[in-house]
């Protein structure tokens, strides 16, 4: 009888929208997709993975590469006259770099909320070409004042990128693809970091009477993400529901695929209540924890690797060259990683707590390794430059674990406010008169690997326990009959958070 009733009162997305309980933009064509079958679905799925990965894929690549290389103009630039030019002497290179953190904290909460409100590949096209203006700009700064500014500007326009493609890709695929192409387009920074440096030195070696060097760079950047700000407007879309190179009945399949994600499509109406209860949700704790560690990792590695290199007894320009291959690194671990945590059920924690471990050992090395053994030194500071295999896998937890728009824009925005903070410390960890080992900064990152690891392992158990109790209760209930999936799903259309639905199964 129970179970009876329970099939009777079973809610049902088509139901709830017609009641206008549910607002999610892909609920009217994941109620099509219902009248479909499985072996429909299956076969058609697979093709619509293909078409995805052919449009979808490319150009967040290739719009990675071209928005980090714009991260990279700076350091690029001041190889050359920049520093003279502008007047940067003493600290004022270093406020120069660090306020486009500043920026990017300020705007890192609200660029999340609008990326809720209006639509996703619009609003990150939108602010591709805003930072390629901004970018282009810097050619006409003439004092330190000016370039404070866009550098400030220039953060804020970059905090809606990142967030923007972790939407996209969630939007778009289902959890358990999601991490090998989270991976691929990170990755991306690795193809950058050669790009650009082979792009840098040529630029420098292009003398103009107009333009001096670094001018040049700041042009030919911004210029290069101008054009592919365009084209990601054109062939972009906001969802797989306005997809035009789907076809409709592609659409309704694109939707049902992502419906499994539990999290819905995309609604846009801001619900305060989902928003505070990030503050008493232990994953997105532990996930904003890692986030600062991160921060302070890539605030100190990608600040002074130079520094470190030098001080084992290198040249200056050799120890530019020496970094060349780190791009290489992160281009080759990174997809593996996302590979692992694709085929390998349940293991995204364990992924990102055994990375950490690579890079940890290298600071060891760094630490106790005797300064004759130069190379070996140099070999344990590449290791650092993994640091985006635990980036892309913790936002890979926040892009499959976290429901609810609000709570998930919200959450993203933490994450990468404590970000953009951790790289302001992270910055200003290195003291100069502890060359060449930087005990305290060497320190500071153990303790942020190690910090990595343990939230990993905390959030992987209190993940795991949550969802074994969800089952226990679920087998005892009335409604056991009832596909806890399909449960899911509904719940997910309806804008419930992973916490609000007791259908909800956490990704580990």
């Amino acid at each position: 009888m129970g179970s009876k009733e329970a099939k009777v009162d079973q809610p049902t997305v088509e139901k709830d929208v017609a009641l206008g309980e549910v607002h999610d933009i892909g609920a009217d064509l994941y109620v099509e997709a219902e009248q479909l079958s499985a072996e429909e679905l299956a076969l058609e799925g697979a093709q619509v993975l293909r078409i995805l990965d052919w449009r979808i894929m490319p150009i967040l690549y290739v719009t990675y590469v071209i928005q980090f290389l714009d991260k990279l103009s700076l350091n690029y630039a001041s190889a050359y006259s920049l520093n003279a030019d502008l007047g940067l002497e003493g600290q004022r290179y270093s406020w120069v770099a660090a306020i486009y953190n500043f920026g990017y904290l300020f705007w890192a909460i609200p660029s999340n909320l609008m990326i809720q409100k209006l639509p996703v590949a619009k609003y990150m096209g939108g602010m591709l070409l805003v930072w390629s203006v901004i970018v282009i700009a810097h050619v006409g700064a003439k004092n330190y004042a000016g370039i404070l500014i866009l550098r400030f500007l220039l953060g804020m326009a970059e905090a809606g990128v990142s967030p923007c493609m972790m939407i996209i890709t969630s939007m778009f695929y289902k959890r358990g693809e999601q991490p090998l192409r989270m991976a691929i387009w990170l990755s991306a920074n690795g193809m950058a970091t050669m790009v650009g440096a082979l792009l840098g030195f040529g630029l420098g070696h292009a003398h103009s009477t107009v333009l001096h060097s670094w001018k040049l760079i700041f042009l030919t950047i911004g210029l290069l993400n101008f054009v592919t700000g365009c084209v990601f407007l054109a062939v972009m879309p906001d969802s797989p529901a306005s997809a035009r190179f789907l076809t409709h009945r592609q659409r309704v399949v694109a939707v049902r695929r992502v419906a499994e994600n539990m999290i819905g499509v995309k609604t846009r109406e801001i619900k305060l209540g989902q928003a505070f209860e990030n503050l008493y949700d232990l994953k997105v704790l532990c996930y904003a924890g890692i986030g600062i560690a991160c921060g302070v990792i890539n605030g100190g590695v990608s600040n002074f690797s130079s520094a470190l290199i030098k001080g084992f007894g290198f040249s200056g320009i050799n120890a530019t060259l020496l970094q060349l291959p780190t791009g290489a690194f992160e281009a080759v671990i990174v997809p593996i990683c996302g590979l692992v945590a694709t085929y390998v059920p349940n293991s995204r924690c364990i992924v990102l707590a055994v990375i950490s471990l690579i890079p940890l050992a290298g600071l060891l090395g760094i630490r106790f390794t005797d300064l004759d053994h130069r190379w070996t030194l140099v070999g344990c500071t590449w290791l650092q430059y993994i640091i985006g295999a635990p980036v892309i896998v913790c936002w890979n937890l926040l892009s499959t674990n976290v429901a609810g728009h609000t709570k998930r824009a919200v959450a993203n925005g933490m994450w990468f406010t404590l970000y953009a903070a951790g790289n302001v410390a992270g910055a200003n960890i290195f003291f100069s008169r502890e060359a060449p080992r930087y005990y305290s900064a060497l320190t500071g990152l153990l303790v942020c690997y190690a910090g990595i690891i343990v939230l990993s392992a905390v959030a992987y158990l209190g993940m795991r326990w949550e969802n074994a109790r969800r089952d226990a209760a679920a087998a005892e209930s009335v409604d056991a009959s009832e596909d806890v999936t399909s449960q899911a799903i509904v719940d997910g259309f309806k804008d419930m958070t992973d916490m609000e639905s007791k259908h909800f199964r956490y990704a580990l």
